[in-house]
């Protein structure tokens, strides 16, 4: 029997989700965009805030924040689901495309979110493929760098203050 997910209202989560047998099955830009794609569309069904996001070959990860009245579970099946159906589509596959449910582990503190949002932001560098974190196009901190914020919101002055080396665009 599942351990019940731990829920917190108003809780902000880091979420990883696991391609099935750890297949690179985001490995391609296409795949990325489509998975990028998905959330925007997600953004419209549900209330949701992402202060952080990086979509590797095998996984992804988050920082989550469900509006109020929305389910994490909820906001992660649809996008996972809806994702699978695209990407076995696209392949002409059946099946599985994710491994077991998403994990989910709630951030209760300050500490605890900016070690996380610094963990999601390294995932690409520690993973040998980019040197540096803003070339690399799926993640939160490009997107802020860049000012595009259809996928995660605009960095609050705690991120900008934890992150200066990062050069944010001044936020108004």
């Amino acid at each position: 029997m599942r351990k019940p997910r731990a829920l917190k209202s108003f809780a902000r989560y880091h979420v990883i989700a696991r391609a099935n047998r750890r297949e690179m099955i985001l490995l391609s830009p296409e795949m990325k965009d489509m998975f990028l794609t998905v959330i925007k569309r997600s953004k419209t069904k549900y209330k949701f805030c992402i202060s952080n996001f990086c979509v590797m070959g095998n996984h992804l990860h988050f920082i989550l924040q469900p509006g109020e009245g929305e389910s994490l579970s909820k906001i992660m099946q649809w996008i996972l689901s809806v994702f699978a159906i695209h990407f076995n589509k696209c392949h002409e596959f059946s099946g599985h495309v994710w491994h077991d449910r998403f994990w989910s582990r709630i951030l209760d503190n300050i500490r605890q979110f900016i070690t996380v949002f610094d963990y999601i932001v390294q995932n690409p560098v520690k993973a040998g493929i980019v040197m540096n974190v803003t070339d690399y196009d799926y993640c939160g901190i490009r997107h802020m760098r860049d000012a595009v914020f259809d996928i995660i919101d605009k960095p609050g002055p705690l991120i900008q203050f934890a992150f200066p080396q990062y050069s944010f665009p001044r936020m108004l």
